[in-house]
């Protein structure tokens, strides 16, 4: 795989959030620009959340602060690339070699002035199904936390992370963003009054790893083109961390 063939999903990955980077892999791989192995590759760091929503919504709707905005972002990118270079080993030993005879013999038929309508009519449908898509696990996953936090199952949880020393509104902040990156994140920008620090830490590890309800919807994209989720996940747990590393380092 060169970097022609993968720059559409870093770049577009990178710029349009979740989930356009697993969209993006998805149809490389259908349309046989890359094989399954390197879709895996790819789709362990090239699903991101975006600039705007890390600049506009967390840093300075959140934090009041462009400063950490750009911070966040800055490590998240570079956290991203960093997972990339890592994971250049996955399945490296397994050879596509049907791919490459099934890529080498194939043909793009020529693209007609009459197909244009129908390519952009597909376009439209794809993208509103995938809005309403996004704002459903947004929904269900809202639902889900307030059934947590009403049945008393947090309180329960948060009982336990007492016990070891970790306040309450940590332990459900923690809690909340790996379950859903928009409630989570914004749980803790709370604590920065209080816990500066580890509430910009928290948010950069956040931001990485995407949460449940993130990687439920790239599962629901990646299914049908039997890519397995394990280097997904792997690749954005892996982010969380360094982003939270380079975060860290540049405060």
């Amino acid at each position: 795989m060169s970097l022609g063939e993968s720059f559409a999903a870093i770049l577009l990955g990178t710029i349009s959030g979740y989930p356009v980077g697993a969209k993006v892999v998805c149809n490389l791989k259908n349309q046989k620009v890359i094989s399954k192995t390197e879709a895996e590759r790819l789709i362990s760091f090239t699903n991101n959340s975006g600039p705007l929503f890390i600049l506009g919504t967390v840093g300075i709707a959140l934090f009041k602060d462009k400063r950490i905005g750009i911070i966040l972002l800055v490590s998240h990118i570079l956290a991203s690339l960093a997972v990339g270079y890592c994971f250049r080993f996955w399945k490296k030993d397994k050879l596509d070699v049907n791919f490459r005879e099934t890529q080498f013999n194939s043909k793009l038929a020529p693209l007609k002035i009459s197909d244009i309508g129908e390519i952009l009519g597909t376009s439209i449908k794809k993208a509103i199904s995938s809005i309403l898509s996004i704002g459903g696990f947004i929904v269900i996953f809202s639902v889900i936390l307030s059934i947590l936090e009403n049945s008393g199952i947090f309180d329960v949880i948060t009982l336990f992370f007492y016990k070891l020393g970790i306040p309450r509104d940590i332990s459900i902040s923690i809690i909340t963003g790996f379950i859903e990156l928009t409630n989570g994140v914004n749980l803790s920008s709370e604590l920065y009054q209080f816990f500066p620090l580890f509430s910009i830490l928290l948010t950069s590890f956040l931001l990485g790893f995407g949460g449940i309800s993130v990687l439920l919807q790239v599962y629901s994209i990646i299914a049908k083109e039997e890519i397995s989720i394990k280097p997904y996940f792997y690749g954005k747990l892996l982010q969380g961390i360094f982003a939270c590393i380079i975060t860290f380092i540049l405060i």
